[in-house]
């Protein structure tokens, strides 16, 4: 029986196998292997016997276990969100909700110099070799002013805002 198994285990010879591995390996596990790693991962049988039903299933929970590793609060900030929109009928977009994936590089070039930040893991971002809170932290540490940070790195298009502010249109 291959190995497929969400656990941590201290030694790194056993260690398990990433969710891509673990996506990827799914078209070649026996029938029994998905029905017993469905049993695993969702605690009860098969709904069904439907072999690509299960194995997309199986690939979205696994994808969903490796990301909570990465960013436990999502799955609280989705169920909000759900929440919100249920109650209202409506989804009401915050920029205070912005967080990008970790990794993510931020490149903006301004008077002559390329700046780069890049998100971290627990919500923050690295600025040159330093962690910051915000990036309108970092865009006061580079201009000396204060800028939003998602308009200084052009998530944000500041004249939308504006013009929206005022009863205007774009």
């Amino acid at each position: 029986m291959n190995e497929v198994h969400m656990k941590t285990s201290k030694t790194p010879a056993t260690a398990p196998r990433t969710a891509v591995a673990q996506v990827h390996e799914l078209p070649n596990l026996p029938f029994p292997e998905i029905k017993a790693l469905w049993r695993k991962l969702f605690g009860g049988e098969t709904p069904t016997h439907n072999r690509q039903f299960l194995e997309r299933q199986l690939a979205y929970k696994l994808q969903e276990v490796e990301f909570r590793k990465v960013d436990p609060g999502l799955l609280e900030r989705n169920n909000k969100k759900i929440a919100s929109l249920i109650a209202t009928g409506k989804l009401r977009r915050r920029d205070r909700d912005f967080h990008p994936t970790p990794g993510t590089l931020f490149t903006r070039e301004y008077h002559g110099k390329v700046h780069q930040v890049i998100a971290t893991a627990d919500g923050q971002y690295e600025f040159e070799g330093r962690p910051y809170r915000s990036l309108s932290m970092i865009a006061r540490e580079i201009t000396s002013s204060r800028w939003s940070g998602p308009v200084f790195f052009g998530l944000k298009d500041y004249a939308a805002k504006s013009s929206a502010k005022k009863g205007g249109s774009k």
